[in-house]
């Protein structure tokens, strides 16, 4: 019995499947942790709210989400600018 690796072309293709290009970031693109920078912040206690119950629903913390979104908002701002 060979132990032989199928390719996607291999396998009977639907009329509504396809096959996608990978989209994914690479594990070297996420691995790092970028040095931070502690600041004082004010925001809104709604906000803060809303970042607290998500976190706890998600299992993470409230402030790495916000900074994923504020390291999010400028990576997609930077890529407009160049």
């Amino acid at each position: 019995m060979t132990d032989k690796k199928k390719k996607y072309e291999e396998f009977p293709v639907g009329d509504n499947l396809r096959v996608v290009e990978d989209f994914l970031p690479s594990p070297s693109e996420i691995a790092f942790d970028e040095p931070k920078t502690k600041v004082t912040l004010s925001l809104t206690k709604s906000s803060v709210d809303f970042f607290k119950q998500q976190a706890r629903l998600n299992g993470t913390k409230y402030q790495r989400m916000i900074r994923i979104l504020l390291d999010n908002y400028v990576n997609q701002h930077r890529e407009h600018r160049q």
